[in-house]
């Protein structure tokens, strides 16, 4: 006699209500399947999705490569642990140095991880700096606005309320100057600092970038003061704005960079990229992952790399963003009670509104366009790298009947 109760069929909005965690406001949207640059809800509706799954999607849905490759790897080795090496994450790793320079990679689930790990590696190099003391070097100097995930290191490096209210104490250790205010930050510089850690662009901070003068600026202070420059690219890198790495345009090189979302195409998987000079500072024990890395991670990984190689996808960017982003900030001109202005680089892109953003982010979403807001009123705008030049007109068309109706 089975002890299993009768299977009762139940709505995903039902099932979700009655056992899934309340904490995200999600809207009455059931997506059920994509292709390229679109997906379909339950109801048959189709949308132009550029959230991209939070800039994760970066071939669009169901590139033929990358399905072909994800498939192929689940049917010969999945996990292994790292306890054993594995061809992929081999191959991954000596891939993304080309990329980054000298130095090693380390694999992990998430950006969240990545940027963990970052924050260990500066802590190991507060105590080298300190001859070995622990708890004398520590500080990080991040930027106000920043986000870097949602672990207690992430939090306590995040200063929004948002973010922090309701799990303090945080972490200490860490000061907040202004982005692109070299001097705010050079103000707090002591000797129990250790690195500078900060967003090329501010993702959900709302699309700010950071000057090439400013990181050229903080590379300066860091050499003179034995900093470690640490960039958290995880949602501006892999191409997304036209070089593999967002720092690239500023010709600035750090000492470790965190990865993820772009990076697995959708699936997950996180990296730390570090430089010659830091990369022996971890030693076996130090740090760890039971997921980080695995055959099948590793094989979507390559499966990304491969297409924005083979289909030259950052030179795609460089060349459609300049035009898209110039009828975006027409927008500005002919909305100016709404839209106070546009910024960003290649395809990752904020609206700033002269208002909350939620009410425009549903009506793009009635109209079938799918978009994520971002502090400061901003909304984003986050195609995948292989979005078509019709694509990005029709997200622009979007946007000006939703104007248009709210004016």
């Amino acid at each position: 006699m089975s002890n299993r109760p009768d299977v009762v069929r139940t709505s995903t909005a039902d099932l979700y209500d009655a056992h899934v965690l309340k904490n995200y406001g999600r809207p009455a949207l059931t997506l059920v399947r994509g292709s390229g640059s679109h997906v379909w809800d339950d109801q048959g509706g189709k949308f132009l999705d550029f959230t991209s799954g939070i800039a994760v999607s970066a071939l669009g849905h169901c590139h033929p490569h990358w399905v072909a490759s994800v498939q192929r790897q689940a049917g010969e080795l999945i996990h292994t642990s790292n306890l054993f090496r594995n061809p992929n994450q081999g191959e991954l790793a000596r891939r993304l140095v080309g990329y980054a320079g000298p130095g090693r990679v380390f694999f992990c689930n998430s950006g969240a991880e990545a940027n963990e790990g970052l924050l260990k590696l500066a802590r190991l190099h507060g105590a080298t700096k300190a001859g070995g003391e622990e708890g004398k070097c520590y500080k990080v100097i991040c930027a106000k606005s920043a986000f870097h995930g949602r672990t207690f290191g992430g939090m306590s490096a995040t200063p929004q309320e948002k973010i922090q209210k309701g799990f303090r104490p945080l972490v200490p250790g860490f000061a907040f100057g202004e982005l692109n205010n070299l001097a705010s930050f050079e103000a707090l510089i002591d000797d129990q600092t250790a690195a500078i850690f900060v967003e090329t662009i501010q993702g959900e901070g709302g699309v700010n970038s950071a000057t090439t003068e400013f990181l050229l600026g903080l590379r300066k202070l860091c050499n003179q003061h034995n900093l470690l420059l640490m960039l958290d690219e995880v949602q501006c890198g892999v191409g997304r704005t036209g070089k593999f790495f967002a720092y690239e345009h500023a010709g600035v090189r750090p000492d470790a960079i965190g990865m993820a979302k772009g990076l697995g195409g959708g699936f997950p998987i996180g990296a730390i990229w570090i430089g010659e000079k830091a990369a022996d500072l971890f030693q076996p024990g130090m740090h760890g992952t039971t997921f980080g890395g695995t055959p099948l991670a590793c094989a979507a990984a390559l499966a990304v790399l491969d297409v924005i190689e083979k289909e030259k996808l950052m030179e795609q960017v460089s060349r459609a963003s300049g035009s898209w982003i110039e009828a975006l900030t027409e927008l500005a001109t002919d909305f100016p009670a709404q839209v106070l202005g546009v910024r960003g680089r290649g395809f990752m892109v904020g609206i700033q509104l002269a208002s909350d953003p939620a009410p425009y982010v549903a009506a793009l979403r009635d109209a079938g366009l799918l978009v994520p807001s971002a502090g400061g009123n901003v909304i984003r705008l986050l195609p995948p790298l292989n979005a078509t030049a019709d694509e990005l007109a029709s997200s622009v068309e979007i946007l000006r009947s939703v104007f248009v109706a709210k004016k």
